[in-house]
């Protein structure tokens, strides 16, 4: 049974959100982004549990590092995530069918316009990397409306009011608790369905390679790929200069050619969408969101001590891009 909530508290943190965001969504954007850009440089340093965490997550993966540029990308990063509230605020008043081409570029992006040109069903896929919601906004905008599956926000007043904004322009969003028989309705039309795909899956996912770690991650988009044979397309948004400014690009597009031929269908498409994911954030580590517990879930050879199986191995070894030093890294036990 679901936990009554109290209305003073959720009416109180609603009011809250909404001066928040007209204060930020007023005068002059590249002024409220400076201002958000200190704010996030002081939160690095106040809150010590984050910050260790972030490091932590970098030295992993960035092991050709020295500690000097783990901090500036760490710092950086906590800039960023307060950044993306101010872009947040202000993309609906920004942002418009006659506008959006003056804050926004492309790159690689002929192959995925061509699967949207052509009406065909498709998932669109991203991280937690750069402005996951200007990848959606500009897609509707553009004409391409996508579906987008989202964990409802627990304040149901705040939630509302998020999804409002998010829906402006065109944008449709399918809260994921009851989002399966509808998925499949979409993809069924040949509609979109877009999909921000780096949360750690528990126990129970799939763990496949993500920065030198294995990682625990959802089965459902792969199965859903499979079972409706439509492509992934992988793509992102990130800040380009100090400006209200983007690039849109395409960094792999999974076809179902692609992993028929493979021994473990499922195995390769969660694999190689995941690269994908670290390909974005390679592009810019700065601008992804490393506080997040990406790693916390551990595989159960791992929590049970004991190497990484035979079988493991194999389909670790069998993916086209993967190389020694890295399949040597993934089977070393790790920490979140």
């Amino acid at each position: 049974m679901p936990r009554s909530r109290n209305k003073l508290a959720d009416w109180t943190q609603y009011v809250l959100a909404r001066l928040a965001g007209f204060a930020l969504s007023v005068g002059d954007i590249h002024s409220n982004l400076r201002l958000m850009e200190t704010v996030g440089r002081l939160g690095y340093w106040i809150n010590k549990r984050r910050r260790e965490r972030v490091l932590a997550n970098l030295r992993w993966s960035f092991p050709e590092l020295d500690e000097s540029g783990i901090t500036r990308i760490a710092r950086q990063s906590f800039e960023h995530f307060l950044k993306l509230v101010v872009e947040l605020a202000v993309t609906p008043r920004v942002m418009h069918a006659d506008t959006w081409a003056r804050h926004v570029q492309f790159r690689d992006m002929g192959e995925g316009l061509k699967w949207f040109n052509a009406g065909k069903s498709a998932i669109v896929l991203t991280g937690h990397v750069g402005n996951w919601e200007m990848l959606g906004y500009t897609n509707a905008l553009m004409g391409y409306p996508v579906d987008a599956i989202a964990r409802p926000i627990d304040n149901p007043l705040v939630n509302r009011w998020v999804l409002d904004v998010r829906e402006l322009r065109g944008l449709r969003i399918i809260t994921k608790f009851d989002a399966t028989d509808r998925m499949v309705q979409i993809l069924g039309q040949g509609g979109q369905l877009g999909f921000v795909a780096d949360q750690n899956a528990g126990k129970k996912g799939l763990f496949v390679p993500f920065f030198n770690r294995m990682a625990s991650t959802y089965k459902s988009i792969g199965l859903l790929a499979i079972s409706q044979q439509v492509p992934i397309l992988c793509g992102f948004a990130r800040r380009i200069g100090p400006s209200f400014h983007y690039e849109i690009s395409t960094v792999d597009i999974i076809e179902p050619h692609h992993w028929q031929s493979q021994a473990d269908p499922l195995f390769y498409v969660t694999a190689r969408y995941t690269k994908a994911i670290e390909t974005m954030v390679r592009r810019d580590p700065t601008q992804y969101l490393w506080m997040h517990r990406r790693w916390k879930s551990r595989p159960r050879w791992e929590q049970n001590g004991k190497p990484m199986p035979a079988s493991v191995q194999a389909k670790i070894e069998s993916l086209p891009w993967m190389d020694s030093a890295t399949l040597e890294r993934l089977k070393q036990p790790a920490t979140d």
